[in-house]
C-alpha cells in the first residue's frame, strides 16, 4: 500500500468516526456535534467566559460564540452577567440542558483527543507539524477552523439577494 493511501484511509476512518459521532448525537438528542461539544465542557458550578469556553474546546471564540447562541436560542444554555465583573458574561448549561447531556453519547471529538493525547509527546508534536504542513499545501492554512459539523450557512444563503422577492399577484376572483 502506498504512503499517499494509508494517509488518505487514515482521514477515511477519522472523518467516518466523526460523522458516525455527528449521526449518534442528532438522534439521539437531537444536536450537532458542535452543539454537544460545547454543552458537554460546561459546569454548571463554574460559568466560564467565552473565551475560557473557546480555550476549553480548543476552537476560536468566534466559532464556539455561534455555537453558544444556538444553544442559548434552544434553552440548553444561558448567559448571565458575571457577579464578580459586570463587563464578563457566564455561560453555563440551564436544567434542560444538563439532562439532556445526560443522557447523550459521548462526542466523538473527545475520543480523537483523548487518543491523540495517548501518544508521546514526540508524536504528538510530529502529527501536528505533519498536518500543518498539509493543510499549506491545501492552501488552507489562512483559513477559520470552525468547530467540526458547526452549522455553517451555505455560500449561496450568505450572499445578499439584490432585490427581495415579491409575492405573485392573485387574480380577483370576484364577479
Amino acid at each position: 500500500m502506498s504512503t499517499s493511501q494509508r494517509v488518505l484511509d487514515s482521514i477515511r476512518r477519522i472523518v467516518r468516526l466523526l460523522r458516525e459521532g455527528a449521526n449518534a448525537s442528532e438522534t439521539s438528542v437531537g444536536l450537532s456535534t458542535a452543539q454537544l461539544f460545547v454543552l458537554q465542557k460546561l459546569d454548571p458550578e463554574r460559568p466560564l467566559s467565552l473565551n475560557e469556553l473557546a480555550a476549553r474546546t480548543l476552537t476560536h471564540q468566534s466559532s464556539v460564540s455561534v455555537v453558544v447562541t444556538k444553544l442559548v436560542e434552544r434553552g440548553l444554555v444561558q448567559r448571565r452577567p458575571a457577579a464578580s465583573d459586570a463587563r464578563r458574561v457566564d455561560i453555563l448549561p440551564t436544567k434542560q440542558g444538563l439532562k439532556l447531556r445526560d443522557r447523550a453519547p459521548a462526542p466523538s471529538q473527545d475520543r480523537l483527543l483523548a487518543a491523540f493525547a495517548s501518544l508521546p509527546a514526540a508524536e504528538q508534536r510530529r502529527l501536528a507539524d505533519g498536518l500543518d504542513l498539509l493543510v499549506r499545501a491545501l492552501g488552507l492554512d489562512e483559513r477559520v477552523a470552525p468547530m467540526l459539523f458547526a452549522d455553517e450557512p451555505s455560500p449561496r444563503a450568505a450572499r445578499p439577494r439584490s432585490r427581495p422577492r415579491r409575492p405573485a399577484k392573485r387574480a380577483n376572483k370576484r364577479g
